[in-house]
């Protein structure tokens, strides 16, 4: 591949000096839903002006290496005119862009679903990576309800995934691959794990078998933890084990890094969560270990903002807040 050894490079860059990765790539119908729970109108006009308050928040690429963009997001500019583009790449921090499509049920398997978004996917490519975006993520979504997820399910999802993650490095985008494995139910943590390393060994054998670059590509898995509704939970030192054991078992010590999503953790949880494995393990780890968050990250910011305008600097400084605090996390040194 001509083109690796700035995957590589990119790669790298996005992981490096403590620094994490925001996710401000919810779809038009996600981010409506959470500004009609707090109250603000669901227009395009909203959704920019929430998107300037995070984009342009001072200090910044000090604890931010990358943010994950909605397509709408990539065309738009500050109320100055600034292009959003523009601001992060004046901050320090790398653009990169959402390409999946959602998902879609997954014939045949009632309850699971499949991730689109494969159509067209090299032509797409190919223009974001005009427009600058130096790297992509792909999300697929994994249920555990009894016997499932079933074989089939993991199958066209991680085949979906590495079919993304080569075109991605064939048009020299850097692939965040989001082998999701979802918090509804009430599984056990041991359930999970289990699930989850069954996931990442399918992954990373499609990855293997399409011939993906690996030291030019980001995990973003989740953590292993107990279903939402599970009767028994799990504190930091279980979650960062049974994580850490999965991750040594089923991930090749030549995967760039390590990006964890929050996958419906509270805020606090999630750090504290990132914390335990950083202070345990970092030092045993083949790859840095760091944090793709979205709602963990920026939903206080959200809650507090409402869509006013005097609100914009309170809204910012949770923001930094919460990328501060994940910053400590990385390095093991999170105190709450």
């Amino acid at each position: 591949m001509e083109n690796t050894a700035q995957l590589i490079n990119t790669a790298k860059a996005m992981v490096a000096g403590y620094k994490g990765l925001v996710a401000i790539d919810e779809s038009v119908s996600t981010l409506n839903k959470r500004f009609e729970l707090a109250g603000i109108p669901q227009t395009e006009e909203y959704r920019r002006a929430y998107r300037e308050v995070l984009i342009t928040t001072p200090g910044i690429g000090d604890y931010i290496n990358g943010a994950i963009l909605f397509d709408e997001t990539v065309y738009q500019h500050t109320l100055a005119g600034v292009p959003f583009m523009d601001e992060l790449k004046k901050a320090g921090v790398i653009p990169g862009i959402k390409m999946d499509e959602g998902t879609e049920d997954l014939a045949g398997f009632p309850k699971e679903k499949v991730t689109k978004g494969l159509d067209n996917l090299a032509e797409r490519l190919k223009a974001y990576a005009k427009l600058g975006l130096k790297f992509a993520k792909w999300r697929g979504v994994i249920l555990i309800d009894g016997a499932l997820p079933s074989d089939a399910c993991i199958m066209s999802n991680t085949h979906a995934l590495a079919r993304y993650a080569t075109a991605c490095q064939r048009a020299g985008i850097v692939p965040i691959v989001e082998p999701e494995v979802i918090m509804d139910g009430s599984h056990s943590i041991e359930r999970c794990a289990e699930v989850t390393e069954k996931v990442l060994f399918s992954l990373f054998g499609q990855l293997y078998l399409l011939k993906a670059e690996l030291g030019g590509l980001i995990l973003k898995p989740n953590m292993v933890l107990p279903g939402k509704d599970a009767a028994q939970k799990a504190d930091p030192e279980l979650v960062a084990k049974l994580t850490v054991n999965c991750l040594r078992n089923a991930v090749p010590a030549s995967v760039a890094g390590i990006a964890f999503l929050s996958g419906g953790q509270d805020p606090v949880t999630a750090s504290q969560n990132l914390n335990a494995i950083n202070r345990i393990y970092k030092n045993e780890l083949p790859w840095p270990v760091t944090y793709s968050f979205s709602r963990a990250l920026h939903q206080p910011a959200l809650e507090i903002w409402k869509g006013r305008t005097e609100n914009v600097k309170a809204a910012q400084d949770s923001f930094i807040q919460m990328a501060k605090a994940n910053h400590t996390a990385r390095q093991g040194e999170y105190s709450g």
